[in-house]
């Protein structure tokens, strides 16, 4: 998936699509990604999450394989859609799944080290991905700027992809009905025993008992997604667009960025432990906005690197860490219903970045496009940060309190 996220646009350009066609690509793709975040909540609660794991990942396998196969647009679109659409049915249940098999006492460390194998992976996939695909190509007697060599690399990703699907059974079974079988055993047949707190008869799955709760706990995440949506999925063409850079060149600074996320997640856990979960994500979001001015408006290439190497670190340290504490407020019915909104939102606030994205490009072109969607998107940050100090800052305070009566 790392390849995906740094190449496949980059592959949709080699092919002479426009900027704005991208763009709306990008969209479809959000959109399907909402679309199916509920009903993969819904079904994880009935079959478990190990199932959807397990079907998320072969949807984007049957998606990369017709990449693979034609380049024809309408391809390229559902094809798109469905790769999308089972990332997000993983994401969706990841963040419940792990909450169901871990301690509290260690569940930063557990979110967080999840999150840095994904940016170890990144690491891997920008360095390797593109030098690969570049031998193979030259050796193939291929362009190695060209549309091939980005398919050479769409190859690689449906390997790996197939073998990620085959470690899904290396996950703990948690069917509801295997559960219940356990639970019965260890107190003793025929025991009388509740229905399993993680079902629900809710319509469509979607379990809300505190309104207000998920509101305050989703809202900030939408207006970081609003703004996002409109820059980071374009930020490869944005950085090769505007400094030439070749394939090689663009996969080894994206490595970089990866890196220094890698290191400031492994670090956040401990900022976690000593100023508390909302303090913590806080701090590491406020301190990346002065970088997206840096990145968004520097002529200066290493200036560039540097600043999204921090902006990236900094921004994404503090989601792992804000996603156990959102899932340690909600009750075990809830966690798959706040996880699929979290996902929905996500995407919603990706399409509608994605949308005025291409607008941008549209009517002002590259460089003013680029503009306006930078200070947007700083402008959205910084609310949003601020939002998740303003309602949930109240919680850390707790925190001391707790240890002490321990």
């Amino acid at each position: 998936m790392s390849l995906y996220w740094i190449d496949f646009n980059l592959y949709l350009a080699s092919l002479g699509l426009s900027m704005s066609t991208i763009g709306l690509i990008a969209t479809v793709s959000s959109v399907a990604g909402a679309l199916i975040a509920f009903p993969a909540s819904s079904a994880s609660d009935r079959v478990g999450r190990r199932m959807v794991i397990g079907g998320g990942a072969a949807a984007s396998l049957v998606a990369l394989v017709g990449l693979v196969a034609s380049d024809a647009l309408p391809v390229i679109v559902l094809a798109a859609a469905l790769f999308a659409a089972g990332s997000a049915a993983m994401q969706v249940v990841a963040a419940p799944y792990m909450t169901e098999h871990s301690e509290a006492s260690h569940r930063n460390e557990l979110f967080a080290m999840q999150f840095a194998i994904q940016s170890f992976t990144s690491i891997v996939a920008a360095v390797l991905g593109g030098v690969v695909a570049g031998l193979i190509a030259m050796a193939l007697g291929m362009d190695p700027a060209g549309s091939g060599t980005y398919r050479i690399i769409l190859v690689i990703m449906a390997l790996l992809t197939a073998a990620g699907l085959a470690t899904v059974g290396l996950l703990s079974d948690d069917r509801p009905r295997t559960l219940l079988r356990a639970r019965l055993r260890q107190l003793g047949e025929p025991a009388a025993f509740p229905r399993d707190p993680r079902r629900s008869r809710a319509p469509l799955g979607i379990n809300i008992r505190d309104r207000a709760l998920f509101a305050k706990l989703l809202f900030p995440g939408l207006l970081i997604s609003i703004g996002a949506g409109q820059v980071i999925p374009f930020l490869n063409l944005f950085v090769q667009a505007k400094f030439g850079l070749n394939l090689a060149s663009l996969n080894a600074v994206f490595a970089l960025t990866s890196l220094g996320t890698l290191a400031a997640i492994l670090y956040q856990p401990r900022l976690a432990r000593r100023y508390g979960q909302i303090t913590s994500v806080v701090l590491v979001q406020g301190a990346s906005i002065p970088f997206l001015v840096v990145l968004g408006f520097s002529p200066v290439l290493w200036m560039v690197i540097a600043a999204m190497a921090v902006r990236n670190s900094l921004m994404n340290a503090g989601n792992p860490i804000f996603n156990a504490f959102a899932m340690e407020r909600v009750s075990p019915v809830e966690r798959a219903t706040l996880s699929a909104a979290m996902s929905v939102l996500w995407q919603v606030g990706w399409v509608i970045g994605g949308l005025w994205y291409a607008y941008l490009q549209a009517t002002l072109g590259f460089e003013a496009g680029y503009n306006v969607s930078f200070v947007t998107m700083i402008i959205l940050y910084t609310a949003g940060t601020a939002l998740s100090w303003t309602w949930f800052h109240r919680f850390d305070r707790r925190v001391p309190e707790s240890r002490a009566a321990a």
